[in-house]
C-alpha cells in the first residue's frame, strides 16, 4: 500500500505541493511548449476580456468580497503552515462563485492575486509553477463562466431568479462547477504527463478519495455561490464554516504528510516500519507467505557529484514513480533513507518475489533522467528476503535483505539476489 498524496481539483497544478510534483529541473521541451501555450492563451484571453467587458460597481464589489474571503483563508493557511504534500486549500469555494456570478474576465483574473498571496504568504515555490497554476485555474474558471452566462446572462440581477425559481439555473451551475474541475484537471494532467512520461494517467487524475473531496469542494463552492448571489452579507455567515472545514482538511493532510517522504511521496522509514510490522503480524497469524525487497540505486553518489543534487532528486523521484506504477495497491513501499527503497509484498512466495524484483529492475533501467549535457541512466540492485525462510520478524528480514543486496552489489550491480549466509557483510565505517 503506497502512501501517495492526490492533488485537488483546484490546486492539482501546484507541483510543489505533494509527491506527484514534476521533477524540479530541467523540463522536457514538450512540457515547456505546452506550458507556454497555456500561459499565452490565458494572457491573450484576459487581455481580450479586459477590452470588451464593462465594469459595473455591483460586480466589482462582489469580486472584491470573494477575493477578500479567499485572502482570509490563505492567511489561515499561513498560520497553520503548509509543507510540501498539502494540496487541499478549499480556495475553490471562492474561485467558483467568481466564475459563475461574474463575467469571464473576473474568473481569469482572480487566480493571479490569490496565487501571489500563496507564494509570498504561505509557501514559496518556483515562480513558473505558480504561473501555470494561475493560468490553468483561470482558463478552467473562464470556461465555466462562458457556459453559465450563456444560460443565465446576468446572474446578479435583482433577487436572482435562477436561484429562487425552479428552472435550469441551479442545474446549469452544478454542471459548470463540474466543468471547472474537469478542465483544470485535464490541463494539469497533460502537463504532469509531459514532465513525467513514465507516469500513468491515474496518477495525475483522480482516485476515489480525491474524487470525493472534489465533490465536497464543489458543493461548498455552490453553497457560497448561492449565498453571494442572494446577498453579499451572507458571505459573513459562509466564511467561518469554510475556514473551519479548511482547517480540519489541512490537519488531516498534515498528519498524512508526516508519514511520507517529501522527495518521493512514498512512506518514510518510520511509517513504513509501522505498517510492515502490522503486515508481518497478520502474515504470522494467517500463515501466508510474505517477501521483502531492499532496493538500492547504483552509484547514486556519483550522480549527485557529477550532475548535482537536483538531478539526484529527479532520479529518486523517477525510481519512486516506477515502483508505484509496477506494484499492487496493497504492497507497502517506502524510502528507507538515502538512495534505498524498501517494499513489503504480502502473499508473495520466493518465485513471485524474484519475478517482481526483476520486473522492477528492468523498468528502472528504462528511466532516462534529463541532465545539462544529456541524460542519466539509472539501475538498481535488489536484495530479496522471505518471511520464515530468512527471518521471523522485520529486523531479521531487513538483515537478510541487506545481505542479499550486498551480494548484488558485489556481483556487479544491476541484479537481483537472495541472501547467502556464506557472504558476510563487512562492518560499516
Amino acid at each position: 500500500m503506497t502512501a501517495v498524496q492526490q492533488p485537488s481539483a483546484t490546486e492539482r497544478t501546484d507541483l510543489a505541493h505533494g509527491p506527484r510534483r514534476m521533477p524540479p529541473m530541467p523540463h522536457p521541451l514538450r512540457l515547456a511548449i505546452y506550458v507556454g501555450l497555456i500561459v499565452s492563451l490565458h494572457v491573450l484571453l484576459t487581455a481580450r476580456e479586459l477590452t470588451r467587458t464593462p465594469f459595473r460597481l455591483t460586480e466589482l464589489l462582489t469580486f472584491g468580497a470573494l477575493l477578500a474571503c479567499g485572502a482570509v483563508c490563505i492567511e489561515a493557511s499561513r498560520r497553520l503552515g503548509m509543507p510540501a504534500g498539502v494540496a487541499r486549500d478549499l480556495l475553490s469555494a471562492w474561485w467558483l462563485p467568481v466564475a459563475l456570478l461574474l463575467p469571464p474576465v473576473y474568473a481569469l483574473l482572480i487566480p493571479i492575486p490569490l496565487q501571489a498571496l500563496l507564494q509570498f504568504r504561505v509557501r514559496r515555490t518556483l515562480l513558473h509553477r505558480r504561473v501555470v497554476v494561475a493560468s490553468a485555474l483561470g482558463l478552467a474558471g473562464a470556461s465555466a463562466s462562458y457556459v453559465f452566462h450563456w444560460v443565465v446572462p446576468d446572474p446578479l440581477r435583482g433577487a436572482p431568479a435562477w436561484v429562487i425559481d425552479s428552472g435550469p439555473g441551479v442545474a446549469t451551475a452544478v454542471g459548470c462547477a463540474a466543468l471547472f474541475t474537469v478542465v483544470n484537471t485535464a490541463l494539469v494532467a497533460v502537463a504532469a504527463r509531459s514532465a513525467a512520461p513514465d507516469s500513468r494517467w491515474r496518477e495525475v487524475l483522480w482516485n476515489r478519495e480525491s474524487l470525493i473531496l472534489d465533490v465536497v469542494e464543489l458543493c461548498v463552492g455552490m453553497l457560497v455561490t448561492i449565498a453571494a448571489a442572494i446577498s453579499l452579507s451572507h458571505l459573513l455567515l459562509a466564511l467561518p464554516p469554510v475556514m473551519l472545514l479548511q482547517r480540519s482538511l489541512m490537519h488531516q493532510q498534515l498528519k498524512a504528510a508526516a508519514r511520507t517522504d517529501a522527495k518521493t511521496g512514498l512512506l518514510n522509514a518510520a511509517a513504513w516500519q509501522r505498517e510492515a510490522d502490522t503486515e508481518i503480524s497478520r502474515a504470522r497469524r494467517s500463515d501466508e507467505p510474505l517477501a521483502l525487497l531492499l532496493i538500492d540505486i547504483d552509484l547514486f553518489k556519483r550522480v549527485n557529484d557529477t550532475y548535482g543534487h537536483l538531478v539526484g532528486d529527479q532520479v529518486l523521484f523517477g525510481v519512486a514513480t516506477t515502483l508505484r506504477g509496477q506494484l499492487r495497491d496493497y504492497d507497502i513501499t517506502g524510502r528507507f533513507g538515502g538512495e534505498e527503497f524498501v517494499v513489503l509484498l504480502p502473499g508473495t512466495d520466493t518465485v513471485e518475489a524474484c519475478r517482481v524484483a526483476e520486473r522492477l529492475r528492468n523498468w528502472v533501467r528504462r528511466l532516462s533522467v534529463p541532465a545539462d549535457d544529456g541524460t542519466v541512466g539509472v539501475t538498481v540492485s535488489i536484495g530479496v528476503a522471505l518471511f520464515r525462510t530468512h527471518g521471523e520478524d522485520l529486523i531479521e528480514l531487513l538483515t537478510a535483505a541487506d545481505l542479499a543486496l550486498y551480494r548484488a552489489k558485489e556481483s556487479g550491480r544491476d541484479r537481483v539476489c537472495l541472501p547467502a549466509t556464506t557472504v558476510p557483510r563487512p562492518p560499516t565505517i
